[in-house]
């Protein structure tokens, strides 16, 4: 039915009672429904705006990366790295061993070394010692009546200042003895053998085999000659000291 609007409560002069009250009516229950309509249009567009942003976060979800575990190594790392760390342990342990045993042999070594070298010198030592005090002997028992001073000169040779003066002096007295009784004597070495060893002074026992004639014996008489000889190896190995010279010990 055709009409025309106008404000609320008013109506145009063309239209009835009847007609004025029904469009009364309709103009509330159309103003009801649009202000009632409003926040339902909110609600549905904040449903759809929720609708749209949840792809989105769908979409982002696997984006966020996983714990793996501390360091970010995976669990199944794990039992490998803890073999490599006991066995890193045990292989310094065997190298500290091996450093420790060879540190041990290594002295061990030095010191049988040092004691075979000191050995090896005392032996050098007693040997060369050994062999100058048995020449001696033997040239300080070989004499001849007729060659006196080739005598004396052996029977000092090698000898210290000291030693040279007392046995020139025993030399002389000893030579108004062998004179008259036409002394001849030969001697071959025995044995010799150090007796003891001090600070470089060596004390060496000789023996030698004398055959001895006189103008009262004059078939050979065979003895045997001991000497004690000490020498002193610090001073070039000169002799100091010469003991039991021309002492046989009994005729054989």
């Amino acid at each position: 039915m055709p009409y025309q609007k106008t404000d609320v409560g008013e109506t145009s002069p063309n239209m009835s009672a009847e007609d004025s009250s029904s469009f009364d009516m309709d103009e509330v229950v159309d103003a009801e429904g649009e202000e009632s309509d409003a926040p339902g249009t909110e609600e549905v567009a904040g449903a759809e705006k929720d609708d749209s942003s949840s792809p989105e976060t769908d979409k982002a979800a696997p984006d966020v990366p996983v714990d793996t575990g501390p360091a970010g190594k995976k669990p199944s790392r794990q039992p490998r790295s803890i073999s490599f760390s006991v066995r890193s342990l045990a292989i310094a342990v065997v190298i500290a061993l091996a450093a420790v045993a060879l540190g041990t042999m290594t002295w061990l070594y030095i010191t049988a070394q040092g004691k075979l070298d000191e050995q090896a010198r005392a032996s050098d030592s007693d040997t060369r010692a050994e062999k100058i005090a048995l020449q001696y002997a033997v040239k300080a028992a070989t004499m001849d009546f007729k060659d006196l001073q080739g005598w004396k000169v052996n029977l000092v040779a090698g000898t210290s200042q000291e030693l040279n003066n007392k046995l020139s002096d025993a030399a002389k007295s000893m030579e108004q003895i062998l004179s008259p009784l036409q002394w001849s004597s030969t001697a071959e070495p025995l044995v010799a053998k150090v007796r003891s060893r001090n600070g470089g002074v060596i004390v060496v026992d000789c023996f030698v085999s004398v055959q001895t004639k006189t103008v009262q014996a004059p078939d050979p008489l065979q003895s045997t000659a001991t000497y004690s000889v000490t020498i002193n190896s610090n001073d070039n190995w000169l002799i100091t000291d010469v003991g039991g010279i021309g002492s046989p010990t009994g005729p054989k």
